[in-house]
């Protein structure tokens, strides 16, 4: 077990704040496990790996002999979180919430360890506390404090709409933290606000204020938007080994090193070393190799990081296609269907002018040629491979459409 003093040290690895610090060392040499709590409201069925950033950090605090507590927003993601938002957010169905906060379940611990883990509702606490209870939480916080919150008062200032549930976001998951008298709070740098406000509560309540943690957020495939969903940009942790790898893969060899810093297990003196290696003349792409290895065994296995690597070598140092490529019946009403067109059918692309953008580019492949052409015609009655940039394939036998 490391010394306090080193436990901070690995604690503070690429966290934006630790408020305070000094509150943390000295419950760091208090002998007894700390009670660490991160929330994650179930708003989509799948994690994805900007999720991890927080979860790996509660591996941290439990590898130092400290209690996890994994808390499912479910009552909170009725609400909906506006952190972040100039619009007031849709909240979510019961249903929505109970399917995902499941599978919530079944993926932490990929990462966390069981043994050590408290996986906890608020609805728990939040049902029980009742309408009257709500309203004496209400009472220990002000308007003027909400407005302070930045989107809070951005909205205000441009005249937009603000509802009255969005003000006991704040508040609900500040409770959280009196009902769990959490020792320290882990959240994203955007719920700076909220995790403050779960300070301020427990002084209310004759609790000693929790020690606050913010994590960066996770940049996306694209380096420049957070890692979402409903962005594209995303590496879901239940995705498979092939397109786990793939997608890590086709990061920037700047983006590497934020990975690693924020994804990766390896000691900083390790990762320090790889720079210094690529300083003298190393390839990039093999210090790449290590950090998607490393991810993909995490979440499948060493077996299927290795061979996600060989046939990511093979797919793409040495252009060869795929095992499985998905199949497409499509039926043209000529004799010839616009290149364009087949891409939609097949959902490789969402519509022509994405398809003309990608043929510009030089992201599209006919039977492993580059084509530019936009008003390419393929004749029925033959069989083709399609490709749209690195990882999107489909063989498409294309046949005339019955009169």
């Amino acid at each position: 077990m490391p010394t306090p003093a080193d436990a901070l040290a690995e604690l503070r690895r690429g966290a934006d704040e630790i408020l305070l610090e000094a509150e943390l060392a000295e419950r760091l040499k208090g002998g007894r496990p700390l009670r660490v709590k991160a929330g994650f409201d179930p708003t989509a069925p799948d994690l994805h790996l900007g999720h991890t950033v927080l979860i790996n950090k509660l591996r941290q605090f439990q590898d130092f002999g400290h209690q996890a507590i994994f808390l499912i927003g479910d009552f909170t993601g009725m609400i909906g979180d506006p952190s972040g938002k100039n619009i007031t957010r849709k909240p979510l169905t019961v249903e929505e919430i109970t399917h995902n906060a499941q599978t919530y379940r079944e993926q932490i611990f990929k990462i966390l360890d069981p043994t050590a883990t408290r996986v906890e509702f608020n609805s728990h606490w939040m049902e029980k506390l009742g309408a009257a209870g709500l309203v004496r939480l209400a009472a220990k916080h002000t308007v003027a404090r909400m407005l302070e919150r930045d989107d809070f008062s951005k909205r205000y200032a441009a005249g937009q709409p603000i509802a009255i549930h969005e003000f006991l976001y704040p508040l609900v998951q500040g409770y959280d933290s009196v009902a769990l008298e959490a020792d320290v709070e882990l959240g994203g740098s955007d719920q700076k606000f909220n995790l403050l406000v779960g300070r301020q509560l427990q002084e209310h309540y004759g609790q000693k204020p929790q020690v606050v943690l913010t994590m960066p957020i996770l940049e996306g495939l694209d380096g420049v938007q957070k890692m979402s969903k409903s962005l594209g940009n995303y590496i879901g942790i239940n995705e498979p080994p092939g397109e786990m790898f793939g997608k890590l893969m086709s990061i920037s060899d700047d983006l590497m090193w934020r990975y690693f810093e924020l994804l990766s297990f390896r000691p900083m003196s390790e990762i320090r070393k790889f720079k210094h290696e690529i300083a003298e003349g190393a390839n990039p792409r093999d210090i790449k190799f290590r950090l998607a290895e490393e991810i993909v065994a995490r979440f499948h296995s060493v077996a299927a990081a290795r061979a996600a690597q060989v046939e990511f070598v093979a797919r793409f140092q040495k252009g060869a296609l795929p095992e499985a490529i998905p199949e497409h019946d499509i039926s043209a009403t000529d004799d010839y269907m616009l290149l364009t067109e087949l891409l939609k059918q097949c959902r490789l692309v969402v519509s022509a002018s994405e398809a003309n953008r990608l043929l510009e580019q030089g992201g599209v492949r006919v039977g492993g040629e580059k084509i530019s052409e936009r008003g390419l015609k393929l004749t029925v009655g033959k069989t083709y491979v399609l490709q749209v940039g690195k990882r999107k394939f489909a063989r498409v036998h294309l046949r005339r459409k019955p009169k």
